[in-house]
Order: C-alpha cells, then structure tokens, then sequence
C-alpha cells in the first residue's frame, strides 16, 4: 500500500450528537477504518463546559488513531483537552489574531474564504492550512464547484495546504482529490450512517489509493 502522505488525506468533521459518549463511540468506530490525517470538532452552540466533555473523550481517541484533533469553538478548551490545534471559522483577523497567539504551540489553521481575495489574505497570516467551504456545507452529493475550483487554483501557486469540504457521496472526495487539494474534509458522507462510518472511511481511502493524483516527494 501506498504512503498515505503522498496523495489527498481525510479530515473528519465530527457531527453534531448531544450525547458525548455516543458521539465518540461514533468517532472511534470512524477512525477504525483506515488512514485519518485529523479531525474537527466544532462546537455546535453547546456551552464551553459542555463542549469541554465532548472533546475530552474525543481528543485521545483521535490521537492515539495518529490523526490530529483540531477544535472548531473555545480556544481554552484546546489547552484544557491537550488538543492538536485550533480551527478558525472566521476571517483573515481571526485567523491572524490565532496564529500570533497559538502558532508556536498549536495547529492554526480554518479561515471562511468564499472568493480568491479572501483566500489570500488569510493565506497571507501564514496558517497552518486553508479550509474551502463550510464546517456544515455538504449539503449535495458531490463538493461545491466553487470550492473545487478555488481549491484547484490555490494548489497550483500557493504552498500552504488547503482542506476542500465534500459532499454527502463518499465518492465526491476523488474530485477535491482531482484539484490538487492535500485534504477532503468529510462529514455526513461517512457519519450518515453511524454503523457503516468504518466502512466508508476504508472505502474513501481505497478510493483515494487507486485514483488520486500523487504529490511530488
């Protein structure tokens, strides 16, 4: 089998399940299915001391699967939970204010850019990587043509990595594969179905073995 590292990588979007137990058991069941280069817990509206319980069971889960564990919501709740990173949903000021803060500690990295003006001037506050759509916009089978084409044109000048929402069909991650993107962010095409979640995340990474175009070493 290939290196995972040479071609486009998974990234989970955790969903939004009240119960924080089920919804690691969800996670952890994701993970068992093959290679996940990190997850993203948003905070969906909870408070931060429920939000904190939530990442305090998922966190671990995620690491020790090897993926990265990157919180969409409180930044004190990162350091609480000894997450990887922190996943900003905002703009370029946001992001800038983030990085200065954490950027020698943290993963940095998210942004809300709907247009190549917006792309680079968060690119420009030199975050971790760059997220192309919403944390809740795979609304259709297949990923936004709009993200897909911002994602291709960011791959083909700028060298931070970019992650590209998907749509609900596993299959969309071949197309953010296909535009050069280093990450498909993946939400309800594998939690959808909670008990198939493995499944699927072995399937898209299958997927991804076979056809994705490969990265210069």
């Amino acid at each position: 089998m290939s290196e995972p590292e040479n071609r486009c990588r998974l990234v989970l979007i955790v969903p939004d399940i009240a119960d924080a137990d089920e919804q690691a058991k969800i996670v952890g069941d994701a993970l068992k299915g093959g290679d996940v280069a990190s997850i993203i817990l948003p905070q969906y509206g909870l408070g931060d001391g429920e939000f904190q319980k939530h990442a305090e069971k998922i966190v671990p889960l995620a690491q020790n699967a090897g993926a990265a564990a990157l919180l969409a919501g409180d930044s004190r709740v990162v350091g609480r939970t000894k997450a990887d990173g922190l996943h900003i949903t905002g703009g370029a000021a946001e992001i800038s204010e983030a990085v200065e803060k954490y950027a020698d500690k943290l993963i940095v990295g998210g942004g809300n850019a709907a247009d190549r003006h917006h792309a680079l001037e968060i690119g420009e506050e030199r975050p971790e990587y760059v997220f192309f759509g919403k944390l809740e916009g795979d609304i259709k089978p297949e990923a936004h043509p709009k993200n897909l084409a911002l994602a291709e044109w960011w791959a083909s000048m700028i060298e931070i990595p970019c992650i590209v929402m998907g749509g609900t069909d596993p299959a969309s991650a071949l197309a953010v594969a296909e535009s050069g993107a280093e990450f498909v962010a993946m939400r309800l095409a594998v939690f959808g179905e909670p008990a198939r979640a493995a499944l699927v995340v072995a399937e898209i990474n299958a997927l991804l073995d076979e056809k994705a175009p490969r990265f210069e070493g």
